[in-house]
């Protein structure tokens, strides 16, 4: 699905946007339980890397870095499974996950 969009705003200035639908359905607990962890996994293991990178080689670093996203999402995390391991068996559970790219200069 193509949901890109060139919007002029009142300065003139063009806003391009584009959309990537990421999930869209209804699961099963158990499949809901592992969409969440393999996306929060895979979004972790970004901010660990990220976080090595920028010392990577520089033996004098203090490795002290802002961990406040990661433990933000490992917190959400375990609040949505909590909420999806509560739920009865057999219920349908609907996910909509949508990621929006905006250009800013």
């Amino acid at each position: 699905m193509n949901t890109s969009a060139i919007m002029a705003s009142e300065s003139n200035t063009e806003t391009v946007s584009e959309q990537l639908k990421l999930i869209e359905g209804k699961f099963t607990k158990r499949e809901a339980l592992s969409i969440v962890n393999n996306l929060v996994d895979v979004k972790l293991n970004f901010h660990k890397i990220q976080r090595l990178s920028r010392t990577e080689g520089n033996a004098k670093d203090v490795c002290e870095y802002d961990n406040s996203r990661i433990t933000e999402l490992i917190e959400d995390r375990a609040d949505v499974k909590a909420f999806l391991k509560a739920l009865e068996n057999g219920s349908k559970i609907k996910i909509e996950s949508t990621i929006h790219f905006t250009i800013e200069e």
